[in-house]
């Protein structure tokens, strides 16, 4: 099953310097996920020729500007382009209404129904469940109500162990049974095990975002241990720890801090200051602390493996 990510955007609060406002499309098992959707948006999944169109979901992080000032400019594109399939929203208390009221002020009575699903900021959260795949918001540490996104790929059928089956031929619902992960008990009492007639499962993947956040190690810890790969916020280098800080938000270094103490296999660097022309030192300062820290580039598709 396909599980990846595509950086839209990856600066923080300004565009600048060819790179965009934060935005993310996750495409797992053929279900595209967006999640936040700053300024511009639109124009990224348009210009890198990405499906938008196959979005059903969309998951904002916080209010900010920079991560949902995109949101009514795709709702209308979405109307525009007759849309009839419903669109769920989740995000902060507050986004419906400003939603409804951008639309009852334009006068728009869009084609397509609108879901909105209110996330808690204040404990993690099963907010979607799909048969290959859930979702759980997080709490974020931000001046405002922010939360984070954990992707979980659900367990699909068990491959067969292929000699196993010449060795001793077995019936289709024996067969249909194993594969689900399930012992199968014939009618005359005898009893085949999942784990002789199938191979080993792959690792389950995951896919955590870290969007607007203070250095917080120990309640992520607990969130979104084990995950495959973070999106982590990198918005300063080390030289403005301080206000990386006073502004409840997190340094590069800070960022390979995290994928380390949550045992991630792969750190995506993000929401990058304008005052960054060049990303290398910030992508130097994380790798001292995780050595497997990339930049995310936008319009790169990142596989989750």
């Amino acid at each position: 099953m396909e599980f990846s990510v595509t950086i839209l955007g990856s600066n923080a609060a300004i565009p600048a310097h060819g790179r965009n406002q934060t935005a993310q499309l996750v495409n797992i098992g053929m279900s595209y996920l967006l999640i936040d959707c700053g300024e511009g948006t639109q124009n990224q999944l348009r210009g890198f020729k990405l499906r938008y169109s196959k979005i059903d979901y969309i998951f904002i992080s916080h209010l900010h500007g920079d991560h949902y000032y995109g949101l009514m400019g795709l709702i209308t594109t979405f109307h525009l382009h007759r849309r009839t399939k419903l669109l769920t929203i989740f995000g902060p208390k507050g986004l419906d209404e400003i939603i409804t009221i951008q639309l009852k002020y334009s006068n728009t009575k869009l084609n397509y129904p609108i879901r909105f699903v209110a996330t808690e900021p204040d404990k993690k959260t099963l907010i979607l469940e799909e048969r290959n795949f859930r979702v759980h918001s997080f709490p974020l540490k931000h001046r405002i109500p922010c939360t984070g996104f954990l992707i979980q790929e659900k367990q699909g059928l068990l491959n067969m162990n292929k000699p196993k089956l010449l060795e001793k031929k077995i019936s289709v619902e024996a067969i249909n049974t194993l594969r689900k992960g399930k012992d199968y008990v014939n009618e005359n009492g005898e009893t085949y095990l999942v784990s002789e007639f199938t191979l080993p499962p792959p690792p389950l993947r995951s896919y955590a975002f870290c969007s607007d956040t203070i250095f917080d190690p120990i309640d992520l810890t607990a969130y979104i241990k084990g995950v495959t790969t973070i999106y982590h916020e990198s918005t300063f280098g080390d030289e403005e720890c301080e206000r990386a800080e006073d502004t409840f938000h997190s340094t590069a270094r800070q960022a390979g801090l995290i994928a380390a103490a949550v045992q991630a296999k792969k750190l995506i660097l993000g929401h990058f200051s304008t005052r960054y022309l060049s990303l290398t030192p910030l992508l130097e300062q994380a790798q001292v602390s995780f050595s497997n820290s990339i930049i995310g580039e936008e319009g790169v598709t990142y596989p989750i493996a």
